[in-house]
């Protein structure tokens, strides 16, 4: 009997992505043994931090890099660092910004709900977040006349929860911060090209650790070495409930190393594409595949299921997958239109064969 189910939990088929709901990333033996290593002695964790931020900045290219809890946290701490900088009263201060320019604007297209919202992220680093434009309309316009003597920041938010319509680029957003002198931030979350996006010109750039890194739950920031110094005071304040802990840095390290592009190889196309003429043989789903919505090299099999035929619509498909035994669950952030995907990245071959069984038993029920 596994930990889980000594709890009485059953273990999940993962079909969604690297999700933190389910638990992030499934970590690598050489991971596993850096943080048990990790575990059975002490360090002066300021010098930890320290190294964990020359290896960050190897890894990114970026000047410096501060760990953290995750990328949420991340997104907290970065906007505190450049609300308060390194000044022990401010930062002891935060979230009061005490006077000083706290407005972070954000395209309002990007001011998503990843599990929480992105504006509660910005008010815990001591921010005040403005949606700048219509949620499909943005113009450089908009962004240049939204800047005023109280913006600290501007928040580029790099996700597949965002509206891509419409929106300024990346490139033009920091055109406008360099003009003015207004760091930019990006959340990039979930993105598996780390160099890319430091490479940008972005003064502070947020990743996961647990998700296309594969590491354990915790996330990275990376940028000039300045905000990054900054970024590591606020481990003395708004920071310290995001504290990192030792296991964690080892794990995320290990993880980093050994990190390889995923855009080398095919993103699952082969694999999907097999898969969705698998399932599309069944009653009701039609199978195809798609790239990722935000452009990362990923290909999911994409379900589109008729609900006459099925028996019962996608929404419904989903929650009966996920309630069965063992449990599948899909990425439903499309069950609205019908539509369900199953992403390569974290199903194994074995899990892969269950979840056909499973599809196969239920609607074969219908």
């Amino acid at each position: 009997m596994g930990v889980y189910e000594e709890l009485g939990l059953r273990p999940a088929i993962n079909a969604s992505g690297k999700m933190t709901a389910l638990g992030g990333s499934v970590l690598d033996d050489a991971v596993v043994a850096a943080m048990g290593e990790a575990a059975r002695s002490h360090v002066v964790m300021e010098d930890l931090l320290r190294v964990a931020g020359r290896v960050i900045a190897e890894t990114t290219g970026a000047e410096d890099g501060c760990p953290t809890t995750g990328a949420a946290s991340g997104i907290a701490i970065a906007v505190a660092a450049v609300i308060a900088g390194s000044n022990p009263a401010q930062v002891e201060m935060l979230p009061d910004a005490g006077g000083r320019p706290c407005e972070v604007l954000l395209l309002k297209g990007h001011s998503v709900n990843f599990g929480a919202p992105v504006r509660q992220m910005i008010a815990l680093g001591g921010g005040r977040a403005t949606e700048v434009g219509s949620v499909n309309k943005v113009s450089a316009a908009h962004l240049e006349s939204s800047i005023t003597e109280r913006t600290a920041a501007l928040l580029f938010v790099q996700s597949h929860h965002t509206v891509h319509k419409g929106q300024i680029t990346l490139t033009e957003m920091i055109a406008t911060g360099k003009r003015h002198g207004i760091p930019v931030i990006v959340d990039a979350a979930a993105e598996d090209d780390l160099r890319r996006w430091p490479a940008t010109g972005a003064d502070l750039v947020v990743f996961s650790g647990g998700k296309a890194i594969g590491g354990p739950t915790s996330g990275l920031i990376c940028g000039t070495h300045e905000l990054i110094e900054s970024c590591r005071s606020q481990y003395t304040g708004i920071a310290r409930p995001m504290k990192v802990g030792k296991e964690t840095v080892l794990g995320l390290l290990q993880a980093l190393r050994q990190y390889g592009n995923e855009q080398a190889g095919d993103g699952g196309l082969d694999r999907m594409t097999r898969l969705a003429d698998r399932l599309g043989n069944l009653s009701g789903v039609t199978g195809t595949v798609e790239q990722d919505e935000a452009g990362r090299h990923i290909y999911r099999a994409v379900l589109t299921i008729d609900p006459a035929k099925a028996g019962r619509d996608a929404q419904a498909l989903a929650r009966e997958l996920a309630a069965g035994d063992p449990p599948v669950f899909l990425r439903d952030h499309q069950a609205g239109t019908g539509r369900l995907s199953v992403d390569p990245r974290p199903i194994t071959a074995d899990e892969e064969e269950q979840l056909v069984r499973r599809f196969t038993s239920v609607l074969g029920a219908s």
